[in-house]
């Protein structure tokens, strides 16, 4: 009796951290896409011409008539020292000069540490850092291209009355291994904001650009320069191109920043809203907007990377996709569909777990918003989840699947 009751508890650990569980995903400098802690691995999906080699871009249920044809899958690259994951709002960025690729949030038992991938070795470390007086349960922040530095401002869902409205750096260096000395969240002091602006902060040209600020009008951003630490005190319209109807909507969502070929400081950010209707790409160099298809996937709780090329979404189940891109193309970008990435539904087969389950699962663990990858602020909204169904680490499957063990168990328990 006693084992089994043992067997029950330790079932039921699995199934909390099966679902709290966070995926994330991101690029390296040579474009090769990456989605580290799907189904407790990490793979490497190679750069985007190998992404949709994979037939039928995983719309098919795998049978075994249909699974040769699924193409080659995404490489297993998963090693030992990596974060596990397991931290309801990771997020993931690219720090372009270095190679290196940071995790905030990916560790719960070590919740103040920045994880670093060395994509030449390749190999994990785990740095830390001195805490900054706020939470990781829910922030924004950016990865600033030529300083490496981390801006980062928490949400007003913080409990730390303290850190609410404050603005972080963290000065990463040239880190591409950790070192053994700590280093420390700087407080740079308040926003102009107050505490009751939930931050959608995007990269561009060494400015952070506020979305969805109070009183700032749709279509316009509030922009803050990172190299004098300076608000810029007017704000920045960015019109659709060409004329076109419509504006950026003041609305919450996701941000990623486009990279540049050249190693040089990124010009545009895709902000997708969390209805998922469009998707706005913003040129701050020209000041102006393209408005290109939404994400199939309606998921206001998905996360994005973008490359030099592509805007890449990952699911709260799961499901990996996205939208080539050319910068300068107004045509080509416009006719450009959403697509799943079949090189790694390939490698994690396609489930039927919807995306609402793992979606509230999310929600309710918090949330995080970042430049290099993002998800939406805790919502009601139910994601109509379309395309290539990977198993994320929340998927409602691993649900269903835990459910059914525990109900098992229990009848053995009941028959002792």
């Amino acid at each position: 009796m006693a084992f089994l009751l043992s067997a029950v508890a330790l079932y039921l650990l699995s199934i909390t951290q099966a679902v709290v569980a966070k995926p994330c995903i991101a690029f390296d400098s040579t474009w090769n896409l990456y989605a580290f802690g799907l189904d407790g691995k990490d793979y490497n999906a190679s750069s985007q011409a190998a992404w949709t080699s994979s037939a039928q871009s995983r719309l098919l249920l795998f049978t075994p008539a249909n699974f040769s044809n699924a193409g080659t899958p995404a490489a297993d690259i998963t090693t030992t020292g990596r974060p596990p994951f397991d931290g309801a709002n990771t997020t993931c960025y690219l720090a372009q000069y270095f190679n290196a690729i940071y995790v905030i949030n990916g560790d719960v038992a070590n919740p103040n540490s920045v994880y670093i991938y060395n994509v030449a070795t390749p190999g994990w470390s785990m740095q830390q850092t001195t805490p900054g007086g706020f939470s990781f349960a829910n922030f924004g922040a950016i990865l600033d291209h030529d300083t490496n530095v981390f801006s980062l401002r928490p949400l007003t869902q913080i409990p730390d009355a303290l850190s609410s409205g404050e603005m972080y750096f963290l000065d990463m260096g040239d880190l591409i291994t950790a070192n053994s000395t700590a280093i420390s969240w700087t407080d740079v002091g308040p926003s102009p904001y107050g505490a009751s602006y939930d931050p959608v902060m995007a990269i561009a040209n060494n400015h952070i650009h506020f979305l969805d600020v109070p009183s700032v009008p749709a279509g316009s951003a509030d922009i803050f320069v990172i190299h004098f630490s300076w608000y810029q005190p007017f704000t920045q319209a960015y019109p659709l191109v060409n004329g076109e109807s419509g504006t950026i909507p003041n609305t919450q969502g996701q941000v990623a920043s486009f990279f540049q070929e050249s190693n040089t400081v990124q010009q545009e950010f895709a902000f997708i809203p969390q209805d998922s209707s469009n998707t706005y790409v913003i040129n701050v160099m020209t000041n102006d907007t393209q408005q290109l298809a939404g994400p199939t996937t309606k998921d206001p709780l998905a996360t994005y990377f973008a490359g030099v090329t592509s805007l890449v979404q990952l699911s709260s189940s799961g499901a990996v996709s996205f939208l080539p891109y050319t910068q300068g193309d107004d045509a080509g970008n416009s006719a450009a569909t959403w697509t799943p990435v079949a090189a790694l539904a390939a490698a994690v087969p396609a489930s039927t777990s919807s995306a609402s389950s793992s979606a509230t699962a999310s929600a309710s663990a918090g949330s995080a918003k970042s430049s290099g990858t993002a998800t939406a602020g805790s919502s009601s909204s139910t994601p109509q989840a379309a395309g290539a169904g990977i198993n994320g680490a929340s998927s409602s499957h691993h649900i269903s699947n835990a459910l059914a063990g525990f109900f098992a168990i229990a009848a053995l328990v009941c028959l002792l």
